[in-house]
């Protein structure tokens, strides 16, 4: 994945933009999130208990996948144009996309009436698939930073 190169005003945008902090302040937020949840679940896998602790826990990670999106799609939409899959952020939309269609296969599962473990298997798979999510967004945070950091210096970026 290469660094993301923003336009002069795309850097502004994006450097003004209060979207930029509130996705700041969520994803860290949602990998907390994501690792209460990961262990709940597997704790209620491995010894059947704390079941309620576990299904509120991905409720809560699946309404904190949703938030970030939203948001995340208000902050490409002023920073790039897009609303979403703007070529820069082509990558972390699809892969985006993919995990939120995983996470939300949560309410199919329980629509179609499976059982509680299988529904928390499910959530496991798709804890997989935001792990993938969150690498990409996390590497693309810190090339943006070394970017920040190169332009407060004056140097190339």
């Amino acid at each position: 994945m290469s660094a993301i190169s923003y336009t002069p005003e795309q850097l502004e945008r994006r450097n003004n933009s209060k979207w930029t902090i509130v996705q700041a302040v969520l994803a860290p937020l949602q990998f907390l999130a994501f690792i209460v949840s990961f262990v709940l679940i597997v704790r209620y896998l491995v010894t059947g208990e704390g079941y309620m602790a576990a299904n509120i826990s991905a409720l809560i990670k699946i309404g904190l996948l949703w938030l970030i999106t939203i948001t995340g799609m208000i902050w490409e939409k002023e920073v790039f144009g897009q609303w979403f899959l703007a070529p820069q952020f082509f990558w972390e939309d699809t892969l985006n996309a993919v995990a939120m269609i995983m996470h939300n296969l949560y309410f199919v599962a329980r629509a179609l009436g499976w059982s509680d473990r299988a529904v928390m298997i499910v959530m496991l798979v798709a804890y997989i698939s935001y792990l993938v999510n969150f690498a990409q967004f996390f590497i693309r945070g810190l090339q943006a930073r070394k970017q920040r950091l190169a332009e407060q210096e004056g140097a190339p970026s």
